[in-house]
């Protein structure tokens, strides 16, 4: 099992110290560094950045949101960022969510698996540097009836075949995830729910494209905290946890919230999702149960640590995801150490 890290979102008044943290995995042989994007920094300049003051890890889109751009741009962004790289480019792509796509973007959310199977042979068939063409139901290229003709990509990308991902939460997106691309890109992960909430429809998914799991990367984002007080780690994340699984889309569409219930906490879910949506933040946040918060992070000692990512290298995650929590810089530099200590007492280096 390798190890990443994700910086997540740049423009949160911490962006030197997200350099230095990805400078830090540079160093520390970690194989992949991830951005993501929202509706403040895009990841395509901050992948950037960090390539060009890094030399080994990977840089990754964690994710490129589908609706903030035409997949033929995409197309172009990653072959020139994997060019840049020197070939260290991973392409990780996903939907986002209605309020974003529709209030941000103006892109209505509708038949999100279809328009992420579109846009990913669309994205594909533009990075072989064919010309392309293409007919489906949201994309048509060209235009019909007017002057626009077949164009190939002029950049060359550094390899054949840039990796791509798509962020899966639902068993249906998971199964297109397993079907389409080279990886899924997971949220809150729990190593003992794992087979059931994303693995299974995976599976599935590799066998409808007649293919098994070897060579298919399972990679979950986890928080990473050290320290002797595991219920005062789990505490650092529960306004995190109550985000998304109380107020990261709407009541109906809350894909976080419907994972937590597949995992067993429709109750607690529910109570979450009332308070946050009611502007109790904090009551929603005292409403995450601790086992939650324990089972989809890394808590503790670097010994209990490893115990935990030999549970998620068990339950089939290839990268785990890191993503090192501390109020100043030198305590995410020491849970970014931890983590490859904890990798390597695991017996998973």
């Amino acid at each position: 099992m390798q190890l990443g890290i994700n910086l997540g979102y740049w423009g949160a008044g911490m962006d030197a110290d997200n350099l230095a943290v990805a400078k830090e995995a540079d160093k520390l042989g970690y194989a992949v560094c991830w951005a993501a994007e929202a509706y403040g920094s895009d990841a395509a300049t901050v992948l950037s950045w960090v390539a060009a003051q890094t030399e080994r890890i990977d840089i990754g889109s964690a994710i490129f949101q589908i609706p903030a751009r035409q997949p033929a741009m995409t197309a172009m962004t990653a072959a020139t960022l994997d060019s840049l790289s020197g070939g260290r480019f991973r392409l990780g792509l996903g939907v986002s969510g209605p309020q974003v796509s529709e209030g941000w973007y103006g892109v209505k959310f509708d038949k999100p698996l279809a328009r992420t199977r579109e846009y990913v042979e669309i994205v594909r068939k533009a990075m072989t540097r064919e010309r392309l063409s293409y007919e489906g139901e949201h994309w048509t290229l060209p235009l019909p009836g007017g002057p626009g003709k077949p164009i190939k990509l002029t950049v060359h990308p550094q390899r054949e075949h840039i990796p791509l991902y798509v962020a899966a939460i639902g068993p249906k997106n998971l199964v297109q995830t397993g079907e389409i691309a080279d990886g899924a890109l997971l949220i809150f992960p729990s190593a003992e729910h794992l087979e059931d909430t994303a693995i299974r429809h995976l599976r599935a998914g590799r066998e409808k494209a007649g293919k098994t799991m070897e060579g298919f990367d399972v990679v979950p984002t986890v928080p990473l905290a050290v320290g002797d007080d595991v219920s005062a780690l789990a505490d650092m994340f529960r306004p995190y946890t109550a985000l998304y699984v109380g107020g990261m889309g709407s009541r109906k569409q809350n894909f976080y919230n419907q994972l937590a219930q597949r995992m067993g906490y429709e109750k607690e879910a529910a109570e979450i999702q009332d308070k946050y949506l009611s502007g109790d933040k904090e009551g929603a946040a005292a409403a995450v149960p601790r086992e939650l918060i324990d089972s989809t992070t890394l808590l503790g000692s670097v010994d209990r640590i490893a115990e935990r990512m030999q549970a998620y290298a068990a339950a089939g995650v290839t990268t785990l995801t890191l993503a090192p929590a501390g109020f100043t810089l030198e305590e995410r530099i020491t849970a970014l150490r931890a983590g490859t200590q904890a990798l390597e007492r695991a017996g998973l280096a």
